[in-house]
């Protein structure tokens, strides 16, 4: 990534994405009414790094509305695949971009936009490329489909410098394999925020699943 983000704990400290929290939540919004509620309640229970997903129209006024109203949240946007979205996230507040894949000209645009970025990677070719280029923090996605952790693992040793946030069919179950790997900072995941649970506004409940995802920190295997 092109830069690194004030810690929410220590303002005066730079970290990076990868180092904010043991997972990031993967949200999708169908309602930005919800997003202020929904951001408070993953804050409160531990995870202040939040990846909104530009896969509905709801998604960019989230990100507007919870860097305007919830100062403690790092609001990112992911599945970002146009310069265009680059553009407009980080218009709207979006502090890190998160993309599924890359592409010379989404690269581009993603390092001049000023903020943390994660291109998405599923190959050595892809990490090899962007080690290239400078980028040595990436998503890896599909991560169970692409390989799991004993892809991560096997790619270690020959690329050390490379860091990675896996996403894709994580579970609380597979969560600390992963973040027990020397080149994996953190994870995404959506399981914190049961499609009931969101439609309920069960916003509790959500806190409650988040602080047992922070927890999977220190539940390495």
């Amino acid at each position: 990534m092109t830069s690194a983000l004030p810690s929410p704990a220590s303002p005066s400290a730079a970290v990076s994405v990868l180092d904010l929290a043991p997972v990031v939540p993967v949200v999708v919004v169908d309602d930005a009414a919800d997003a202020v509620p929904l951001a408070r309640a993953l804050v409160a229970g531990g995870l202040p790094a939040i990846e909104v997903t530009l896969r509905t129209p709801a998604a960019v006024g989230a990100i507007e509305a919870i860097a305007a109203e919830v100062p403690d949240a790092v609001v990112g946007a992911g599945t970002v695949i146009t310069p265009a979205q680059v553009n407009e996230v980080v218009a709207a507040g979006a502090r890190f971009l998160v993309s599924p894949g890359w592409t010379e000209t989404l690269l581009e645009a993603m390092r001049a936009s000023g903020v943390p970025f994660l291109p998405g990677v599923s190959t050595t070719s892809e990490v090899v490329a962007l080690l290239e280029r400078g980028v040595r923090e990436m998503k890896f996605f599909p991560a169970e489909a692409a390989g799991g952790t004993a892809y991560l693992k096997a790619l270690s040793a020959p690329l050390p410098q490379a860091r990675f946030c896996p996403t894709g069919g994580i579970t609380p179950a597979s969560a600390p394999e992963y973040l027990a790997l020397p080149n994996v900072g953190c994870v995404g995941g959506s399981w914190m925020l049961p499609k009931d649970a969101v439609a309920g506004r069960d916003w509790g409940r959500v806190e409650a699943l988040a602080r047992e995802a922070t927890g999977l920190g220190s539940a390495q295997v």
